[in-house]
């Protein structure tokens, strides 16, 4: 008991001083020896023996039940090292919680990280946020593309909440472009939402859509569709479009500057008055817009990290009610106003 309390305090004392661990157990090993060796040079009916023990077996059981608990110790922070998550330094294009939250893009052999690198560097817009803006804005806000524009001059109503799950009831009243900002903040704070509060013009559509390397088009109206496919071909950005009425959609990616047709040489003139009802007139199914405006944010990802094959000269058409798709091939048109003009590849 003497040598024991003798060793927590010199023990105790070095922690108190500040002193290193290692030294502090190099102190109590010296102890154990000096009384092992004590017990091995003095005669066994030594005052000195009998105060520490009486025999060395004691003092080396104590020291083989040391090492066996050091032994331990030192195998379990072993395990514990093996087992912690790497620590990336937060100094690079990615912080550590970004990796986690795109670690299943990073996996993927088409986009890895430098594909997570191109969308985190991209710009997006999206004309619209309604049916089909909805559904695009969640998933490139969620694969991390790193600036979304988002311009939309309409107020969240009840009427849009069967389908346009970017919005809530208690949203109710508030510009579209507020509630996208709301909830894009709330899905990822590592992308930037730019919310223009407005309806898309020939004033400065030509100026916004210069910020911007893509363009998704959701709208509901042809003069709007028009005027962003010719905005879209004169600067050689390319634009995915989708439409959809009751239960039928469909989408494609036109860009002439890459060989693809434009809008408008796929549909050259507006339908007549009442041949294309709108969703409010016509009617919806309520996951029709998640299908298509699901597949533009798709082709979004697949054209800003070069995965796959785009629906650039291919348009796709979704009938839910049969549940049955086609892509038919499309191309571009030598008299077509907007990108006849164009070389053709």
């Amino acid at each position: 008991m003497l040598v024991l309390g003798l060793m927590a305090t010199l023990w105790g004392l070095g922690w108190a001083f500040g002193l290193p661990s290692r030294l502090r157990a190099q102190t109590v090993i010296l102890l154990w020896a000096a009384a092992i060796l004590a017990h091995l040079i003095l005669p066994e009916e030594s005052p000195l023996r009998q105060m520490i023990g009486g025999s060395a077996a004691s003092w080396l059981v104590l020291g083989a039940v040391a090492v066996l608990v050091l032994a331990y110790r030192a195998v379990l922070q072993r395990l514990r090292a093996r087992a912690a998550p790497e620590v990336v330094p937060e100094s690079g294009p990615f912080r550590q919680a970004e990796l986690t939250r795109y670690a299943r893009h990073i996996l993927l052999r088409e986009i890895g990280g430098p594909g997570q690198l191109r969308l985190k560097d991209a710009k997006v817009l999206v004309v619209g946020a309604g049916g089909l803006g909805s559904p695009a804005i969640l998933y490139l806000a969620a694969a991390g593309v790193g600036t979304i524009g988002v311009i939309d001059g309409d107020v969240v109503e009840a009427s849009n909440l069967q389908r346009q799950i970017l919005h809530t009831e208690d949203r109710i009243g508030q510009p579209k472009v507020q509630s996208a900002q709301a909830a894009v903040q709330a899905l990822n704070p590592f992308v930037t939402l730019r919310s223009y509060n407005r309806r898309l013009t020939e004033e400065i559509a030509r100026d916004l859509i210069a910020e911007y390397d893509l363009v998704l088009d959701g709208t509901d109206n042809f003069d709007t569709r028009y005027l962003v496919n010719r905005i879209c071909v004169a600067l050689g950005k390319p634009l995915i479009s989708g439409a959809m009425t009751q239960w039928e959609g469909q989408v494609s990616l036109y860009h002439p500057a890459a060989g693809a047709p434009c809008y408008q040489c796929v549909f050259p003139e507006r339908p007549a008055p009442g041949m294309v009802p709108t969703c409010a007139e016509a009617g919806v199914v309520a996951p029709l817009p998640g299908i298509i405006g699901s597949i533009m944010a798709t082709e979004a990802v697949k054209h800003l990290t070069g995965a796959g094959e785009t629906l650039a000269g291919r348009l796709m058409i979704h009938d839910a009610l049969y549940a049955e798709a086609r892509v038919i091939g499309v191309k571009r048109r030598a008299d077509c106003p907007v990108c006849g003009g164009l070389h053709q590849s």
